[in-house]
């Protein structure tokens, strides 16, 4: 596995989702009351940002279509979607978040 950093601790407050990009991947990166989980940040529905969304109890929102992905699991959860998102491993190590995209 090949860590790459993505974001510091603090650059996502607790229930917030950021955008990233990683080797030219869009990434998602969710605080969940201080756990990090990291998806694919374009919706697999239509394209848009999953980041741009509205995060609540471990689900962000499709923007466009509202649409449900578990951004644990990255499953679709609600239509329009029906393809579950790529998920990546993270963690933390100090201050820094760091992804694997392989």
């Amino acid at each position: 596995m090949t860590w790459k950093p993505i974001a510091r601790v603090a650059d996502v407050p607790s229930g917030t989702v950021k955008a990233c990009r990683i080797e030219n991947i869009p990434v998602a990166l969710y605080n969940l009351d201080r756990e990090f989980f990291a998806t694919h940040d374009i919706c697999t529905h239509a394209h848009a940002c999953l980041s741009d969304g509205y995060l609540e109890d471990g689900k962000i929102e499709c923007p466009l279509h509202q649409g449900l992905f578990d951004v644990r699991t990255g499953k679709a959860l609600s239509g329009p979607v029906d393809v579950d998102l790529q998920t990546f491993a993270v963690r933390i190590e100090g201050d820094e978040v760091l992804v694997n995209v392989e």
